[in-house]
């Protein structure tokens, strides 16, 4: 418990920090909480003008405008967490150890996955979670079934369930570079991998669609990420939904699991700058 608080207190020493020092330099702040803005509203807009031809993105599966728009917002809310919280730090760790600085954090009396995960954030990140706030509210009342309060009690749950799983495999990814030095391009994997959750599960269908919907449905987990707190609000939740809704926290708690291991693993396998 005594540890618990403590790391508590040293991410909210990360955070006030990394505000610090974003707000030692203001116009810059605002310029990438603008651009940052701008990139989504104008994919906002692509999908105002999808629907304007279309009334449901995937025959049968239910997402009509409104529901897609609560999608759209679990979307913003998760992304802009991961990159608020972990991305900057997960893209740094190749660095850390190709300069040998990981050598300071191994010796810190604080834990060293902790440290290299959370040590800055990129609050600029968090005006993408202001609108999905503002978009959310925006479909809610315009949804033909509103969700129950077991739904809206549980959507908080699963938007970190999924921001678990994202930050659990970008540790992964972040790992290798002990083992293979510079790893850009097998971290820019990440982007690529998380890609396919932004859009729905029901989409991936047919030949090519359905054993990709497996493998990152059970064995990557990164179509539960947005799919199941997105339908948990905007749709009437079936049995189905229900038990992939279970798994969901189960491939949570599974990946942070696994992220540990590798991490660790990777602490074991690494020789410092000074050996």
């Amino acid at each position: 418990m005594n540890n618990f608080g403590r790391n508590l207190r040293v991410l909210r020493v990360f955070a006030r920090n990394s505000l610090v020092r974003a707000m030692m330099f203001r116009v810059n702040f605002l310029i990438e909480c603008i651009s940052s803005l701008a990139w989504v509203l104008m994919n906002f807009g692509y999908y105002m003008l999808l629907f304007q031809f279309t009334p449901v993105l995937g025959q049968g599966s239910g997402w009509t405008k409104y529901p897609y728009f609560v999608f759209l917002a679990t979307v913003q809310f998760i992304y802009s967490l991961a990159e608020t919280f972990f991305m900057p730090n997960a893209e740094e760790f190749s660095e850390l150890v190709r300069n040998g600085d990981l050598d300071f954090a191994l010796v810190k009396p604080i834990d060293t996955q902790l440290l290299v995960s959370f040590a800055k954030c990129d609050w600029s990140g968090l005006s993408n979670f202001i609108f999905a706030g503002c978009l959310l509210a925006y479909a809610l009342p315009h949804l033909e079934q509103g969700p129950g309060l077991t739904q809206i009690v549980l959507y908080p749950l699963y938007i970190l369930a999924g921001v678990a799983i994202l930050y659990s495999l970008s540790i992964v990814l972040a790992s290798t570079a002990v083992w293979v030095g510079r790893n850009q391009s097998i971290y820019e994997f990440w982007f690529y991998i998380t890609n396919f959750s932004r859009f729905p599960r029901e989409i991936y269908h047919g030949p090519i669609g359905t054993p990709l919907q497996f493998c990152f449905t059970f064995l990557i987990p990164v179509l539960v990420v947005v799919n199941v707190p997105a339908r948990m609000l905007a749709q009437p939740l079936t049995t189905a939904d229900w038990r992939l809704a279970a798994f969901a926290l189960v491939a949570a708690t599974a990946s942070l699991a696994a992220a540990r291991w590798v991490f660790q693993r990777a602490l074991a396998s690494y020789r410092s700058a000074s050996s």
